[in-house]
């Protein structure tokens, strides 16, 4: 097992791509998705580009401990296993995931596509809940801990199905709207 740490950010602007590092096109299907957290998901790795590597996947558990924190299991797992599995899964979605170059953690960020675009959040995994972090312009809302904007809640709830009046009330702070999200 493992200890995710983890801090999540609305993005907005495009500042973040002078900063990727590689890109990946993912799918992932939740199995189970519980109200205090544990959640269930199959992930396909699946590269869009030509020419780009072998597919692959990964069947991962976690749990909350805290808001910015998780237990993990993560298995990599036969990409055949994980189509079948994703066929099972109660709620899905799709995404763009890119790795950043960015000092303070591990950053990557993903573009949500289908019912879920236009939203754009940034992921930072750090060392320990407590560490400093200096955030990029392009990072605006933290949105660390809300459980509506969690990967498992936006496949079951996605982006486009929310009520004008929440997405707004989630914005709020003049931060950013659907149009410049992305």
């Amino acid at each position: 097992m493992a200890l995710e740490i983890e801090r999540r950010f609305l993005v907005r602007g495009a500042g973040w791509k002078e900063h990727i590092l590689w890109r990946q096109h993912l799918c992932q299907g939740y199995l189970q998705a519980s109200a205090d957290g544990v959640t269930v998901r199959v992930r396909l790795e699946d590269e869009r580009d030509e020419g780009a590597k072998a597919a692959r996947a990964w069947l991962t558990l976690k749990a909350t401990v805290t808001a910015v924190t998780r237990a993990e299991f993560e298995y990599e797992i036969p990409v055949a296993d994980a189509r079948q599995l994703l066929g099972l899964a109660s709620a899905s979605l799709h995404k763009e995931r890119y790795g950043l170059d960015l000092p303070g953690g591990e950053w990557v960020l993903d573009v949500f596509e289908g019912e879920n675009s236009p939203l754009v959040v940034a992921e930072v995994e750090l060392e320990r809940e407590e560490q400093a972090l200096v955030l990029p312009p392009w990072c605006h809302r933290e949105i660390t801990g809300l459980g509506e904007l969690s990967n498992a809640a936006l496949a079951r709830r996605p982006w486009s199905c929310w009520p004008e009046a929440d997405r707004q009330s989630l914005l709020a702070d003049g931060l950013c709207n659907d149009s410049d999200i992305s």
